[in-house]
């Protein structure tokens, strides 16, 4: 399947039990930095610039969890929640938004659309740790970044 814009972890591919992220961001300094935190985190990960084939890869890929900028240039992080939601084979996969919309309204709205966590740009690796443990902690163990940099 041709994946435009996407690159998955290499070194996390061998290691199935632990969380496979999908982080759909289009500026390349964020899309670093959560690729760094998710590694730091001993996690598997697809990060993909372009929304409009999150629902694709998504399917194909079926990740424990999705990382969703909002403000996306092609279809924007509530649309593209909506057709997770439709899908029978997304449909249960936990979606976290990752905006820089802060205010209470926008964050309301984020929520009723079906997301399972909500963090405000720019936020710190701790906060994101903090939702993954919290929408992952029952299936997967985590190693902290200590632990990784003793091995």
């Amino acid at each position: 399947m041709y994946l435009a814009q996407s690159f998955m972890s290499e070194h996390k591919q061998h290691n199935p039990q632990q969380p496979l992220i999908l982080a759909v961001e289009d500026h390349d300094d964020s899309l670093l930095l959560i690729s760094y935190a998710l590694e730091s985190l001993g996690c598997r990960f697809i990060c993909q610039k372009d929304s409009a084939t999150t629902l694709l890869v998504a399917k194909e890929y079926q990740p424990d969890l999705i990382m969703l900028d909002i403000l996306l240039p092609s279809i924007n992080g509530i649309d593209v929640m909506g057709y997770l939601k439709q899908e029978p084979l997304t449909c249960k996969i936990p979606v976290v938004a990752v905006t820089a919309l802060a205010d209470r309204e926008d964050q309301e709205r984020i929520m009723q659309a079906g997301f399972a966590g909500y963090l405000c740009k720019p936020y710190m690796i701790e906060e994101l740790e903090l939702v993954i443990r919290r929408l992952l902690w029952s299936k997967f163990k985590f190693f902290s970044p200590y632990q990784l940099c003793q091995e």
